[in-house]
């Protein structure tokens, strides 16, 4: 079984739910947090909270954390089927996004 020690992690999106999960796995794990809006990161990265969260907030200013935030402009997304016998059509695709 692998050791989960020193894990690289990315975060998609930096609200309530990406900043709370960023924050917390940025205790033991490197950990980018990636976001659309450049003032939510570099809020982040001078470790001031885009959300009013007062636990996140502390995390922030207190605690030794391994949180980077970085902008991304466009986001691509792939969609695989999960067995070799499905397919994912044009349409189907177009539908999910």
């Amino acid at each position: 079984m692998r050791d989960f020690k020193d894990l690289k992690i990315a975060v998609a999106g930096t609200g309530y739910v990406g900043l709370s999960i960023a924050t917390l796995l940025s205790q033991h794990h490197k950990v980018t947090a990636v976001d659309i809006v450049p003032e939510k990161v570099e809020l982040i990265n001078n470790k001031k909270p885009p959300i009013q969260d007062e636990y996140i907030e502390k995390y922030l200013a207190e605690k030794e954390l391994d949180l980077t935030a970085t902008f991304l402009s466009c986001v691509i997304v792939v969609l695989t089927p999960r067995r070799r016998s499905l397919s994912v059509t044009a349409s189907r695709r177009f539908r999910l996004l």
